[in-house]
């Protein structure tokens, strides 16, 4: 993830967002890098986009440089799109994104068996771009943002699926009083769930997202 936009307004390469030293993806869902990637779990040297509850923030990937032309996602990787969002105990910048804070609002995945399609290649189709309206009822404060592209090519077994995944501090200047549900990552994820290994070559009639239900607020 190289960019975020903040209501169709380009925030810049990388600002607020805690990068990752490669584009390698996680495979393990006990590892802690499944949290905010390598190296994540600090927010240190970040600065946090002050935004407005309900605002629409977009998330823009590309697999190499940034917006070369080359497709954003490598031919192949396709699966689900998911958006998770923590509220930090102080700033964003200190909070490692441990415990069950995590609430998801967010995830689109199988688009059509036949042809099969899937949300990774409406990012292919957006110039790598996909967007969340962060819930207007959420509490104002300060918070780390987390989309996952899961790739699926290999995850016939496990470890298989490919979790790429980014963050970015932003802080709420205003909302509401929501007491979202929340899971632990990693944690929730299991290697058994039926999203997370799975033959999407052979009788792949639906496909169940990992994770727990999208909050709307």
């Amino acid at each position: 993830m190289q960019y975020i936009w903040n209501n169709g307004v380009d925030q810049g390469l990388n600002n607020f967002i805690r990068v990752t030293p490669t584009n390698n993806p996680v495979v393990d869902v006990t590892s802690t890098d499944l949290t905010c990637n390598v190296n994540g779990r600090s927010g240190a040297g970040v600065s946090t986009l002050s935004i407005a509850a309900g605002t629409t923030i977009t998330f823009e990937w590309h697999q190499h440089a940034n917006r070369t032309g080359e497709p954003p996602l490598a031919g192949g990787h396709v699966g689900p799109v998911l958006v998770y969002i923590a509220k930090a105990p102080t700033t964003a910048a200190t909070f490692d994104g441990s415990g069950t804070v995590w609430t998801k609002i967010y995830q689109s995945g199988l688009l059509t068996v036949t042809p099969q399609t899937w949300a990774s290649g409406v990012v292919n189709a957006t110039q790598g771009k996909h967007s969340v309206k962060i819930p207007a009822s959420l509490p104002a404060g300060e918070y780390i943002l987390r989309a996952e592209l899961i790739a699926l090519h290999v995850a016939f077994s496990y470890p298989g699926a490919q979790f790429y995944i980014g963050c970015a501090q932003v802080k709420l200047t205003s909302g509401g009083t929501a007491n979202p549900p929340k899971v632990a990552i990693p944690g929730y994820y299991k290697p058994t769930d039926p999203g997370i290994t799975v033959n999407i070559y052979y009788g792949l009639n639906n496909y169940t997202i990992p994770g727990p239900a999208v909050w709307t607020g």
